[in-house]
């Protein structure tokens, strides 16, 4: 098949100008002038370079392409209609409240793999997506447009790192050098040798190109898909607002739609020299179907009762365990493998175990790519340096995205190693995510099955493990459904409901135990799901003691179990008394922090006493 020439290229460019400009100007708002800049880039790759079945969007054999700079929607969304997947028309509805051509793209359009718009996170997804296209043996190509604003993020610079790490020749990042900013000119204005240095430095071949010459933009991608065993980085120099005289690198433009007259003086001089796609061929998807093997059943997870085993381990052996009973499952982790123990399935599945080294944005990302191309990621790693990434936890939730995370060593009961590396602040913000559930097994048992539960569930998911070894609690046979709660202790005579997770479920059982020799009874409820929380199960929980509830956590007070549980039981009049850590932690050994920092038995007891005076 002939690929059209490049001036017949160039002239579908100034349509998707126009298409930019009337989208933006019909919606009052909107980025026309960033979309313009790279309307010949989108041009060649839609109708030139990628192969792939527009009737299908998410075939697993097309080309991918990830609108990093996503405030450039409407390039994107013009391109979709000349390939025929929207009408023309439909542009019209850009931004509008019951239109999914939104201000920025995500995933409620076929189309979209990913939600873009924060910027410096689309070419963490395109590594994601490279990876999973070797996995399953396809020779699909995954293109990454971004601007040169978002260079100046760190996440680029991981994702670039991981990328060559990978040799992943298949990934091709341009780089859409307009020079202008938001505000004012970026960093490096024009200069796209400092772009080109910059990504040969991290171990890409990179290609400096004017972006609006047409046979330089075209022989950049061939050279690309000649590229082995490296990324391929195209620095395009550009103008924003691009082929219309009063806009073509006029400073304060950006995020402003045209007026309608201006508009119309805008069209007037690009229709001369436009033309529409409709009847351009587009090349077809290549290669073989993805490769995946088929499940196999799982052999039960079995352990003794009393047997002291640390969740975040019991996690590791679900994954090993589980490797064949999932094939598309892939493990990510950021340098501490021998802690979070995901090291147990990359030793026996090296192919399905991406180290993203301490990049933690990188990791996220990357498993946002693979998710996207129907993997079952799990990235692990301290709670606590999840909080660097939680844009890109945030973003994935925007992208519904199939993501499941881990984080250990949470809590003042990891011991000496001090603040900075407990993660106090997880549940809330794992809970703050649109769509998350957030796990929290005490013991081995509990993590083994929802670690598996977290993979049949369809979302992002999180499970918060503990670095201290727990005693086996439950038989193995045991299920711990998603929503779900268990009632440890319970009797006739309870006076208050406590209510805990992890770690802190065994000091309640130790409070138990005390108050029982003082003739005090109380009953004790798991909450290993804090989202969704079991509110009706802890409600009947609640009233069976007249609504005395004390929640008790390893966490800051803001925004964890003991909120989660205020925030349902509130809705039937409950008032709810909080134990959570009040204060900044120091090192010392995990029995002493429990203690000093308010969530011991002793603790536990003292509120206990209090509440049912």
């Amino acid at each position: 098949m002939d690929r059209p020439s490049a001036a017949q290229l160039k002239a579908i460019a100034n349509q998707l100008r126009i298409h930019s400009i009337t989208s933006t100007t019909a919606a009052g708002s909107g980025h026309p002038t960033s979309s313009m800049s790279a309307a010949d880039i989108v041009a060649a790759l839609f109708f030139g370079v990628m192969r792939y079945d527009p009737t299908q969007g998410r075939k697993p054999e097309n080309d991918r392409f990830i609108l990093s700079k996503g405030h450039a929607a409407p390039i994107l969304y013009g391109a979709w209609a000349e390939a025929g997947i929207v009408s023309v028309d439909d542009l019209k509805c850009l931004r509008k409240l019951d239109c999914d051509l939104e201000g920025h793209p995500t995933p409620r359009l076929p189309f979209v793999d990913v939600a873009t718009g924060s910027l410096g996170q689309g070419l963490a997804v395109g590594v994601g997506e490279a990876i999973a296209c070797r996995l399953d043996g396809l020779d699909a190509r995954t293109y990454v447009l971004m601007g040169d604003g978002e260079a100046a993020e760190g996440s680029v610079w991981e994702a670039a790192n991981l990328a060559a790490i990978e040799k992943l020749d298949s990934l091709v990042a341009i780089i859409d050098v307009n020079a202008l900013g938001q505000s004012m000119e970026t960093a490096f204005g024009h200069h796209t040798e400092v772009y080109r240095k910059r990504f040969e430095a991290f171990g890409w071949h990179a290609i400096e190109i004017d972006g609006h010459d047409m046979e330089q933009v075209l022989r950049a991608f061939d050279e690309a898909a000649a590229t082995k065993g490296k990324p391929t980085a195209i620095v395009a120099r550009t103008e924003k607002g691009a082929g219309v005289s009063f806009l073509a690198g006029a400073s304060g433009w950006h995020g402003k739609a045209l007026k309608a007259d201006e508009a119309e003086r805008a069209i007037a001089e690009l229709q001369p020299h436009a033309a529409s796609a409709k009847g351009v061929t587009i090349p077809a998807p290549t290669g073989p179907a993805p490769k995946v093997p088929a499940a196999e059943a799982a052999s039960p997870a079995t352990y003794e009762l009393g047997k002291l085993v640390a969740t975040r381990e019991a996690f590791g052996f679900a994954l090993k365990r589980l490797a064949k009973a999932y094939p598309r499952l892939v493990v990510l982790d950021g340098d501490t493998q021998n802690s979070t123990f995901t090291e147990y399935f990359g030793k026996e599945n090296p192919a399905r175990f991406v180290e993203c080294y301490i990049a933690e944005q990188n990791l996220v990302g990357v498993a946002a790519g693979l998710a996207a191309r129907g993997k079952i990621p799990v990235a692990a790693t301290f709670a606590c340096f999840l909080s660097r990434a939680f844009d890109q936890i945030r973003m994935a939730g925007i992208s519904q995205s199939n993501l499941k995370l881990c984080g250990s060593h949470v809590g003042v009961s990891i011991g000496e190693d001090g603040g900075s590396q407990m993660g106090l602040e997880d549940l809330s913000m794992m809970r703050s995510v649109f769509g998350s559930v957030v796990l929290y097994p005490a013991d081995a048992v509990a993590a083994e099955k929802l670690t598996e539960e977290m993979l049949k569930h369809q979302g992002i998911a999180y499970l918060r493990t503990s670095r201290p070894k727990t005693a086996v609690l439950y038989e193995s046979s045991e299920e711990f459904p998603i929503g779900g709660s268990k009632v440890l202790r319970q009797s006739d005579k309870d006076v208050v409901t406590v209510v805990a997770a992890g770690v802190t479920l065994y000091e309640t059982l130790k409070a138990f135990d005390e108050l029982a020799k003082e003739g005090i009874a109380i009953q004790v409820v798991d909450a290993y799901s804090v989202k969704p929380l079991d509110a009706e199960g802890i409600g009947r929980a609640a009233a069976r003691t007249s609504n005395q509830v004390i929640t008790v956590e390893d966490h800051y007070a803001e925004g964890g179990l003991g909120d989660a549980v205020a925030g349902e039981l509130s809705k039937q009049g409950v008032r709810v008394h909080k134990l959570a850590v009040h204060e900044l932690p120091h090192s010392g050994t995990p029995d002493e922090l429990v203690d000093r920092y308010g969530i011991s038995a002793r603790h536990i007891v003292e509120a206990v006493k209090a509440v049912a005076r």
